[in-house]
């Protein structure tokens, strides 16, 4: 037994803590393995997992809930709606487990009986922001309580939907030369060491490319790091992440021309026309996959792709799009950025 965490068994965060590390990297590579094989895809080129530090997990999304007098902040139980009230973590980042702690003191003393709150936390380079759903009643006590403790907790933003309910500085995180401005409840990389090893894993892939798709950007975890060396058209559907994304390459010297455009998609993919102009493409989709603009990808004449995925059955199904439209699956690399779970990313390469 591997377990670390004395909310094992109890906690959904984690439920992978008690296998043998070897065991525990086969668990990850079949997940990969298997769904490639299920479209098709035998004998993957996967190379291996890389794996993060434990102790490194920049943004979370936990519950807090006050009952029967006690306030409780933390993950749901494994397959359950049952709050485990988490007092050690070897997921998040130090900074960012403190903060839960002192974030109960403030519930506790803020929240009405049996009322409860989602808190979407990420640890920005200069601080942390926060986003809160729920707790309506006691919202404007927990705005008052957290401005009053804001230095403390080193929290510089707070917001609630498209609501600012406090702020002392935008949340800015660094990608290659850009210091970018987060917009409210941004999607970002849950750790810094993932998002380092992602971004060299799309360089490799895209190759000495010129001129480079960036499809489903978000804020611009590849487009700003690529384009210190190739210029960049970005497409998003959310239009908060591309200003933010425009404003950094803006501000940034030094960087290849950058264009951003919002378009959804999975209504409206890019064409083979379109596509024709560039190089090379960077798809980093949700979960869901990418597959209408899989599809149009394999039709264009587009010799390098770069492929992210938080989920490799929608990946697997994609790869099998990319092949029989002529790609040839180079290889594949899993990175393990959410620990002792049974979730996967992985980057892989196709060219033709």
């Amino acid at each position: 037994m591997n377990v670390l965490c004395r909310h094992f068994g109890t906690c959904g965060g984690c439920t992978l803590q008690d296998l043998a590390p070897e065991q525990y990297l086969e668990r990850k590579r079949r997940r990969i393995v298997d769904a490639l094989a299920r479209n098709g895809v035998d004998g993957a080129p996967l190379s291996g997992i890389e794996t993060v530090p434990s102790h490194s997990r920049r943004r979370a999304t936990l519950k807090v809930r006050k009952s029967a007098g006690e306030t409780h902040i933390g993950f749901h139980a494994p397959r359950s709606h049952v709050l485990v009230d988490v007092r050690q973590c070897h997921v998040l980042t130090p900074g960012l487990f403190n903060l839960t702690q002192q974030l109960r003191e403030v519930f506790d003393a803020t929240l009405a009986g049996e009322e409860s709150a989602e808190l979407y936390m990420l640890e920005a380079d200069n601080g942390f922001d926060l986003a809160i759903s729920g707790a309506r009643r006691s919202m404007p006590d927990v705005v008052a309580r957290i401005a009053a403790a804001a230095s403390k907790l080193n929290l510089i933003r707070v917001t609630s939907g498209t609501e600012l309910l406090y702020q002392t500085a935008i949340p800015v995180v660094t990608f290659g030369k850009a210091r970018l401005g987060l917009p409210p409840a941004a999607f970002l990389q849950p750790t810094r060491e993932g998002e380092a090893l992602l971004q060299r894993l799309v360089n490799q892939a895209v190759g000495t490319a010129k001129r480079v798709l960036d499809l489903f950007s978000g804020c611009g975890t590849f487009s700003l790091f690529l384009a210190s060396r190739a210029q960049v058209n970005a497409f998003d559907v959310e239009t908060s992440m591309l200003q933010a994304l425009a404003a950094a390459a803006r501000g940034t010297s030094g960087l290849k021309p950058l264009h951003t455009e919002r378009r959804d998609l999975f209504k409206q993919p890019l064409l083979p026309a379109e596509i024709n102009r560039l190089d090379a493409a960077v798809l980093d989709p949700p979960r869901a996959g990418a597959l209408a603009q899989s599809t149009k990808l394999a039709q264009s004449r587009l010799t390098h792709i770069a492929y992210v995925s938080c989920d490799a059955a929608s990946f697997a199904r994609d790869a099998r799009v990319l092949i029989d439209g002529g790609f040839r699956l180079d290889w594949i690399v899993g990175v393990d950025q959410f620990l002792w779970s049974a979730h996967i990313e992985l980057a892989a390469a196709f060219s033709r």
